[in-house]
């Protein structure tokens, strides 16, 4: 996983931030230089794809417990739809 992929989640996805659903993550992405967004980007395009990446790994960057891949595929996709397809609501982890 990329570090700056790492550094954004471990950020502003964590248990202390994930659900805060206010609307600043994406500008505050956004404010932050071409170079790192679209490592956020492909992080998040690879953590998709990547079986390896799953509920254990996003648990140990964010303390936040998802019940299974699927449930974890699903809101990272929409987490990246609502960051770089502007999907009108940041979605919520699991509570």
């Amino acid at each position: 996983m990329e570090e700056r992929f790492e550094r954004f989640v471990k950020t502003y996805l964590s248990m202390t931030e994930g659900y805060d659903t206010s609307g600043y993550l994406r500008p505050t992405l956004m404010g932050f230089g071409e170079p790192f967004v679209e490592a956020v980007r492909s992080g998040f395009v690879q953590a998709l794809a990547d079986d390896s990446f799953g509920p254990a790994e996003y648990e140990r960057l964010t303390d936040i417990e998802f019940p299974d891949r699927e449930t974890l595929r699903a809101y990272l996709q929409a987490m990246y739809d609502y960051l770089f397809n502007e999907a009108p609501e940041q979605p919520m982890p699991p509570g």
